[in-house]
């Protein structure tokens, strides 16, 4: 039994220390991917590889210890890897490289400190290290496997030089790898201090208790919600940047019982030949797990308390993840290429969504999809090559209780990149950064609107993509209507979701538009007063006002009429949107 006010005290620090590590990256890193845009993550995790705390979707310290047992490890070593088949499954694509630090008390190893960051450039085929069009990890960029880049405090400069050389952005690049390197080491410091005051014993039995915690707190408010029984859906990713676009199906069935939940992959379509496969059968799939333990707090007592559920290791004691044999597109055979699995890991998430909410009977929010890459590289006037890269979000499903949220990003704290910084160091001008109207699926509670942004290029470029939901929107919930599908375009013209190099002229006007989320409930069961202000804000149509919420709105946003004739069936518990039919027609 444990004193609760260390393990208060423990806890605070675990979260203060992973919050600083964060805070030292965003200070000190040089990529606008990592200090603008903040697409990176620290976590902290016990000996036995265990994560600690759950504020950020951190990788996995299990193959670091699998190629360097613990005792093989020396104060002031620093591991560095971003190799996918051989991170256990918790690295996506090689731009997500890994930076780990054990920490030491009384000469053995207690816990580590890791952090990833998606970095602009790896090397590969093309800038930005994600190729649309890759049909092998040798493309993508450089593998490295699990390393040690110091040595007993001592930096290998040989295999520095090594890694920095095969960016197209090397000076970022190494400042980004100092950043994430000296912030680690700099939590290091600070949990070893932890140790110091209240001994090893002590600390690690806190460290038990918060796992047990997690474990018994889902196990006691959330699996109740859950009726025992068995439940499946599926979703798509629509295109593998090689074959014509087409249904690819990612297949989940769970079975709820009261001791937790099996998820079964089996019937998910098998390894594409582009990029989209995901090698996250690793380890039980336990970084898959952790991501959608996630979905888990929505079925929380209230929105107050899903906030309060912190996520750690104990979440995995009620979660098991059943793979299909190899050869699919979560259990790709190497070197199959990844870069664009972020497609699916936010289908499972979606999937696993999509399953609960017919366990609940459509208390789960609708679905969104909050992230994707675009960017550009050419010369600019002094004769530079330059890459700009952009994650954009997009908005989150409506709520029994309230609309989702507006142009989210899924990685914690992280945002889209500032215009003016864009304006200044890029021969661009943002001509429109504004939420797009009509984007968010309709329903009692609206969908959350994606980005609505207009990029004039002063320079010839070349444009890339990593994007999905070009067809399929993010499907509602409970008579919800899914929302509109992402789209990047020139002149009316769509530009595909998943490309390399699409060669756009100077002054060229770039439109992209990022999905909304998903709507939740009938439409036809929203306020029209709420429905009136949607349109007076810009957030809806008055023509989507009326055709889908049955309300004439007026130019002043005040409602004329109500016209809501009663529907001859329920709509549907899950709505895909009309590019479902289009895209099955295909395939």
């Amino acid at each position: 039994m444990v004193d609760p006010i260390v393990l208060q005290i423990v806890e605070g620090t675990l979260h203060s220390i992973e919050a600083e590590v964060e805070a030292a990256i965003e200070r000190t890193a040089r990529s606008p991917m990592i200090r603008d845009q903040h697409d990176y993550r620290a976590g902290i995790h016990d000996a036995r590889c265990r994560k600690l705390t759950g504020r950020s979707y951190s990788a996995m310290v299990q193959p670091v210890v699998r190629d360097f047992p613990l005792e093989s490890m020396r104060e002031g070593d620093v591991f560095y890897h971003n190799d996918v088949y051989l991170s256990e499954g918790s690295v996506g694509h090689l731009p997500d490289l890994t930076t780990t630090v054990p920490v030491f008390h009384e000469g053995r190893v207690v816990a580590f400190v890791q952090a990833f960051g998606h970095h602009d450039d790896i090397g590969g085929m093309v800038p930005g290290s994600m190729p649309a069009h890759a049909t092998s990890a040798y493309q993508e960029g450089l593998m490295i496997p699990p390393v040690r880049l110091f040595s007993a405090g001592r930096r290998n400069d040989d295999l520095y030089r090594v890694i920095v050389r095969n960016s197209r952005t090397p000076e970022s690049f190494a400042g980004d790898l100092d950043s994430e390197v000296a912030a680690c080491q700099m939590g290091a410091r600070r949990l070893a201090r932890l140790f110091a005051t209240y001994g090893a014993e002590t600390v690690e039995a806190c460290f038990q208790a918060l796992i047990d915690r997690c474990a018994e707190t889902f196990r006691r408010e959330i699996l109740p919600r859950i009726p025992d029984g068995v439940y499946e859906f599926e979703d798509y990713i629509e295109h593998d940047g090689i074959d014509p676009p087409r249904l690819h199906v990612l297949k989940m069935t769970i079975a709820k019982t009261a001791d937790g939940i099996v998820c079964d992959l089996n019937g998910t379509g098998p390894q594409a030949r582009g990029p989209i496969n995901h090698a996250g059968d690793y380890a039980d799939g336990l970084f898959l797990r952790k991501w959608m333990a996630c979905i888990l707090r929505n079925l929380a007592e209230s929105p107050e308390r899903a906030a309060e559920l912190d996520i750690n290791e104990g979440i995995c004691d009620l979660l098991e993840l059943r793979f299909p044999p190899p050869g699919t597109l979560v259990t790709p055979a190497f070197p199959a290429p990844t870069n664009a699995r972020s497609f699916l890991i936010l289908r499972l998430l979606g999937v696993f969504a999509g399953c609960l909410a017919q366990a609940v009977g459509g208390r789960m929010p609708a679905d969104q999809e909050t992230i994707r890459y675009w960017g550009i590289h050419g010369v600019d006037e002094d004769g530079r090559w330059y890459l700009l890269r952009e994650v954009l979000g997009g908005g989150s499903g409506g709520r029994s209780y309230a609309d989702g949220s507006d142009a989210i990003h899924i990685v914690p704290d992280s945002k889209n990149l500032p215009a003016e910084f864009a304006e200044t160091r890029f021969p661009v001008l943002i001509e429109k950064l504004a939420l797009a109207t009509d984007s968010g699926g309709p329903g009692r509670r609206r969908g959350g609107l994606g980005y609505d942004k207009h990029v004039r290029l002063l320079r010839d470029a070349h444009f890339v993509s990593t994007a999905d939901r070009g067809f399929l929107g993010c499907y509602g919930v409970a008579g919800g209507m899914a929302g509109l599908p992402y789209q990047a375009s020139v002149d009316g013209r769509p530009l595909p979701g998943l490309n390399d190099d699409v060669f756009l002229p100077a002054g060229t006007l770039l439109r992209l538009r990022t999905t909304g989320g998903g709507g939740w409930g009938d439409p036809f069961e929203r306020e029209p007063e709420l429905v009136g202000l949607d349109v007076l804000q810009g957030r809806v149509s008055r023509e989507s006002a009326e055709r889908d919420y049955g309300v004439l709105v007026g130019e002043d946003g005040r409602v004329v009429e109500v016209r809501r004739p009663a529907r001859a069936a329920p709509r549907p518990l899950l709505d895909r949107g009309p590019g479902y039919e289009e895209l099955r027609s295909r395939s």
